[in-house]
């Protein structure tokens, strides 16, 4: 049960976050529930491949490169999943911004 309160909290702050920027856009529950599922498998399948892979970038830059690497997840997820549109590289980046702390805020309000 705890898996799908998760993925519905974490589609909950995808649908807050689309509706405060505007280039990012999500048409429909379905198309947010799928970025929402993409997005949780991506980052727990592939973010923490490629995180170790760049540690050392990661490490130069003082931890923006993860940043970096979120936008890039983030464009992925958004060409996997129909319905869910980010305009740009600069778009992804304030999504990933964002989304973390809408994340954590309902995270911590709900538990």
């Amino acid at each position: 049960m705890s898996i799908i309160f998760s993925w519905l909290l974490l589609s909950l702050a995808i649908a807050i976050t689309a509706w405060i920027l505007p280039g990012v856009r999500v048409r429909g529950a379905g198309a947010l529930l799928a970025a929402a599922a993409v997005l949780g498998i991506i980052n727990a399948l592939i973010w923490p491949i490629l995180f170790w892979i760049t540690v050392p970038i990661t490490v130069l830059t003082l931890g923006l490169f993860a940043l970096i690497l979120n936008a890039l997840l983030v464009l992925l997820a958004a060409k996997i999943v129909p319905g869910f549109k980010v305009d740009s590289f600069w778009w992804a980046i304030a999504f990933s911004v964002i989304l973390a702390i809408i994340n954590a805020v309902l995270h911590a309000i709900i538990y």
